[in-house]
């Protein structure tokens, strides 16, 4: 692709230094270790992985919850160095997140119009009026009703508060969805139903989207490009047909023929 791409990681390293061992030499935990890493608009990179691995944080560094260690991030082309509060507020209008836990992400006092309209209102976009028709305008594009604007995410389903969340997530018109572990905490019923959500709302907004996930299937299922992680590094990247029709790293292997069926538990 010619144009720059919305986000690019360069040789990203995140190290941890935790307690334990000799008092003078405390252990390092390479969460992440030497990763580069780029997505560009619409098109969507998956991310697979077990526990531990160092997709979850990445995925932080991606979004701007987690300073490097080391290396570069690039945002649209230019560098972004340390982020002061202006910095990380403008970096996080450019980048919406959709967590794991639909019923953790949404506040449980707030109705889904003020979930909706909370962003743009710590952004200072619009008016109240401008603001609750952005809100049911949201909600019209990840397929719910106006009626849902009054009720609280405990009075929806699973599925319509990840969609919810969905929504909020593109309220302030990011360049880039991250989604980490979107569909794990839902119903095989509905899963299905907010993946093709999710790459919908991609190939329509021409967004870039990162999709995180420890079921490679799923990350198959929405995926142009899929990079398998392991130990802090990125063993393997290519298209989803280069990644299982050919796989070259043996951890790839492993992950493939531990896979369920597509959907299933």
């Amino acid at each position: 692709m010619s144009e720059a791409p919305v986000i690019e990681l360069r040789d990203i390293h995140v190290h941890h230094k935790i307690r334990g061992g000799k008092l003078f030499s405390p252990r390092i935990i390479k969460a992440v270790n030497g990763v580069n890493f780029e997505v560009h608009r619409g098109e969507t990179v998956g991310i697979v992985g077990e526990s531990g691995c160092g997709k979850s944080t990445l995925a932080s560094v991606l979004v701007g919850l987690q300073e490097p260690t080391s290396g570069q991030v690039l945002f649209n082309g230019a560098t972004v160095g340390k982020r002061n509060a202006s910095a990380r507020k403008e970096f996080g209008r450019s980048v919406g997140v959709v967590f794991q836990d639909p019923a953790t992400a949404l506040n449980p006092r707030m109705t889904i119009m003020d979930t909706l309209t909370d962003p743009l209102r710590v952004h200072g976009i619009g008016n109240d009026k401008s603001r609750q028709t952005k809100a049911l305008d949201l909600l019209n594009v990840v397929g719910l009703p106006p009626s849902a604007a009054s009720a609280l995410p405990s009075q929806v389903s699973g599925g319509q508060r990840q969609r919810v969340a969905i929504a909020r997530a593109l309220a302030l018109e990011p360049d880039v969805i991250v989604a980490d572990e979107p569909t794990s905490a839902l119903d095989v019923s509905v899963r299905a139903q907010v993946l093709n959500l999710l790459t919908d709302l991609k190939t329509e907004l021409n967004l870039a989207m990162v999709f995180i996930s420890h079921d490679i299937q799923t990350v198959r299922y929405v995926s142009d490009v899929i990079c398998v992680m392991n130990a802090g590094q990125i063993v393997e990247r290519g298209t989803a047909a280069q990644v299982f029709d050919a796989p070259t790293n043996d951890y790839t292997r492993t992950l493939l023929g531990a896979a369920p069926a597509l959907l299933e538990h």
